[in-house]
């Protein structure tokens, strides 16, 4: 059992989901911090002045905080659009690497080819 863990625990893809995982969580303060610092107060001074952190409504005893929804919501949709951008970058620049492999073995049949040739016509002189 201990070394079934240890190939799982040790693949690269584990210990590349790992460091994702880690660097994940430092973008997503970088984010939040840009939505809560940057991007809410400059919306908020758009629309008069709104203070998004501090906006919210009371229904009976419940304080329904309706400007941290709104600030989580942008949060939210800059992380997807950030890492769907570095996905698709990702998956372009993989395209590229597999395609160069295919070159080189295209490459080889061509060498193979005219090796033949160059055979056959030594045979005939």
């Amino acid at each position: 059992m201990w070394e079934e863990f240890k190939k799982f625990a040790f693949k690269g893809n584990v210990i590349d989901l790992a460091v994702a995982v880690v660097i994940g969580g430092a973008f997503g303060k970088i984010v939040t911090s840009l939505v809560n610092d940057i991007i809410t107060p400059l919306i908020g001074l758009l629309l008069g002045g709104i203070n998004f952190s501090k906006l919210s409504f009371t229904v009976g005893a419940a304080v329904i905080k309706i400007g941290l929804f709104i600030q989580s919501t942008i949060d939210f949709f800059l992380i997807a659009f950030s890492i769907f951008l570095f996905v698709r970058f990702f998956n372009r620049f993989k395209r590229k690497e597999e395609k160069q492999p295919a070159a080189e073995v295209k490459a080889d049949k061509k060498e193979e080819l005219l090796v033949e040739i160059r055979d056959l016509l030594k045979k005939r002189t």
